[in-house]
């Protein structure tokens, strides 16, 4: 079962990462609004949901910036990785992937299996 869920995971990483931004850069911005903006909650009825949570903003604030953070690390990290591994894969000297060998297997693993299969088919071409 918890294969199932790391390869969903894997599969849909980003998206899953953008959208977790997006859901923590909204609630970063709630609790902005609410501490230092307080008088355009008030005046403002489209925005009365940030006013009717009161001072639950402080946790709806430091959610959101834990939230955030934690969608861009994973959005940099999948952005980094797929760099790397589509960096390493164009080449055509075997001596040079075999360099990398061992790191790009390790890197492959935690990407979706598009680039698994394009690191199989390399090794197929290069004969490793």
């Amino acid at each position: 079962m918890a294969g199932k869920i790391s390869g969903f995971l894997r599969e849909y990483i980003l998206i899953l990462s953008i959208v977790i931004t997006i859901v923590g850069f909204f609630l970063l911005v709630m609790g902005v609004l609410w501490y230092w903006f307080r008088d355009i909650v008030t005046d403002n009825n489209a925005l009365s949901f940030i006013y009717d949570l009161g001072d639950w903003n402080a946790y709806v604030l430091v959610a959101g910036f834990i939230i955030f953070f934690i969608g861009v690390y994973y959005l940099y990290s999948f952005l980094k990785n797929r760099k790397f591994v589509l960096e390493e894969l164009r080449t055509n000297k075997r001596s040079e992937l075999l360099k990398r060998h061992k790191e790009l297997r390790s890197v492959v693993k935690h990407l979706p299996k598009k680039y698994q299969k394009m690191l199989q088919e390399k090794e197929d071409e290069l004969n490793i």
